[in-house]
């Protein structure tokens, strides 16, 4: 059965389809990839026992015994949530995050947890409380963030499919430094109830797979309308995503290729020829390339640090040590008990990115911070509505670099917030995006470009996505380990 390492969904439908394998083989299949290639890659903060991954087990359904993780800021019912913190590693989710409960549904097998950036925040999966992930194609790398650990679960061959979180391009660019496929979906589009939120007007739940059919079938089954969640967007109804998949490119296709992305000086040089070698295999392809410029993006990383540091100080201010989560034992009175377990429960990143936030919204200062980031906000939304009037869709890196080595940013947190340049934009225009693999470096780093479209666009993007997979093979290459 080695042949299932890196065998895609749709490969493995057919073969439970066809009797090939039973659900049961396949699970105890990549239950055993992680026994054996975890400990190298440490992707997975939990990986559950196969007796309680079937008690769960609903049969028949789109994804019926199709094994995937799920990213640890999602609750699954009954299981640890704890967001790689100290401040949640003993707490139990008492609900399913509807994406979880709609893959049960639909006879999906989930077998873990997986490891990311404590609350979500980070680029590279090094603040996780427990431990650092790895990079599959060099373990001295980087996986990227914040869903690293779901990503290079993906990318190690040790799950087809994994869920993770997007605040700022936390799928995409992880996608990218393991070369996998990464999307971000329409914010409102996939149920927000059950993910625990870091920065609620921009955290989405995204998908990691091999291929952009395999996505489009995950995103078939998790997207839609929900009524536990007041963002979820009511027009959106249940359809077939990969129904009309058929590896072309829609006839007339304009793409817009943002030059002041792929000018940027930061960009590296490697990461620049790779995508516009992408965008002239789609140009072959039939589509019309045209440069589109988006101005209010060079402000987006800006606006996005200060919006994702006010929601984040709210969202987290619940961890008090009172109500839930860890609780300090060496505390006199209720400040202490307040001081102690924030200071003991929550890691460094966490604790700064509070402090900024909690600055950015107190009195004196909100106007000129946070105010003013949501009116930037809008105008980055309005430059993308004009571009999307010139185009179909924009073509873009999905990162400043290739994968770096682990704690090459510690002291230079700007170079890190590059990363957020090529990504945090379309999270705050609340447009679907996705990145697939392009290519690899001298070095034999993987490297992805993103294709973003207007708002519930998602079936376009998975059009142009797959037609590119049809032509090119970079998702059909394997890290080795």
């Amino acid at each position: 059965m080695h042949e299932l390492s890196f065998a895609t969904i749709k490969d493995i439908k057919h073969g439970i389809e066809t009797k090939k394998y039973s659900h049961n083989e396949i699970l105890k299949y990549f239950l055993q990839q992680f026994a054996v290639h975890d400990s190298k890659i440490k992707s997975a903060i939990e990986i559950f026992d196969e007796q309680s991954i079937l008690k769960n087990f609903n049969p028949g359904g789109i994804l019926h015994g199709i094994p995937g993780i799920i990213k640890d800021n999602i609750c699954q019912k009954d299981r640890f949530i704890s967001c790689a913190s100290k401040m949640l590693e003993n707490y139990k989710a008492t609900y399913d995050a509807t994406a979880v409960d709609r893959l049960k549904t639909e006879g999906a097998l989930l077998i873990g947890r997986a490891n990311l950036d404590e609350f979500a925040m980070g680029s590279s999966t090094e603040t996780s409380a427990f431990f650092k992930t790895r990079n599959p194609w060099n373990s001295q790398c980087v996986p990227g963030g914040s869903s690293g650990g779901s990503i290079a679960a993906v990318a190690a061959g040790m799950v087809p499919w994994s869920l993770g979180s997007e605040t700022g391009g936390s799928v995409r660019h992880p996608a990218a430094f393991c070369g996998v496929v990464g999307f971000k979906p329409t914010y409102g589009s996939v149920s927000r109830y059950g993910l625990i939120a870091y920065a609620s007007s921009l955290d989405q739940i995204g998908i990691s797979t091999h291929t952009v059919y395999d996505t489009a079938l995950v995103y078939s089954v998790i997207a839609g309308h929900d009524a536990k969640d007041a963002s979820s967007l009511v027009q959106l109804h249940k359809k077939d995503y990969t129904k009309n998949l058929t590896g072309k490119i829609p006839a007339g296709l304009k793409i817009g290729i943002v030059t002041n992305a792929i000018d940027n000086a930061d960009l590296d040089s490697q990461v620049r020829d790779l995508t516009m070698q992408a965008t002239k295999v789609l140009e072959a392809a039939g589509a019309k390339v045209i440069p589109v410029t988006i101005p209010a993006m060079d402000y987006g990383a800006a606006t996005y640090f200060i919006i994702s540091r006010a929601e984040a100080a709210s969202n987290l201010s619940r961890f008090d040590g009172v109500r839930y989560g860890y609780r300090a034992q060496d505390s006199k009175d209720l400040r202490d008990l307040y001081i102690h377990s924030r200071t003991q429960g929550f890691g460094k990143e966490v604790k700064v990115r509070m402090m900024i936030g909690n600055y950015v919204l107190s009195a004196g200062f909100a106007d000129k911070y946070y105010n003013n980031a949501q009116k930037v906000q809008g105008v980055i939304r309005q430059d993308y509505q004009a571009a999307f009037k010139e185009c179909d869709v924009l073509i873009m890196p999905s990162q400043a670099c290739p994968a770096f080595e682990f704690g090459k940013f510690d002291n230079n947190k700007l170079q890190m917030d590059l990363q957020d340049y090529f990504l945090c934009s379309a999270n705050l225009a609340g447009i679907p995006a996705i990145s697939v693999p392009c290519g690899f470096t001298k070095e034999n780093l993987p490297v992805g470009f993103q294709i973003i479209g207007p708002h519930l666009s998602e079936e376009l993007l998975f059009q142009v996505g797959d037609a590119y997979q049809q032509i090119t093979d970079w998702h059909m290459k394997y890290p080795t380990f």
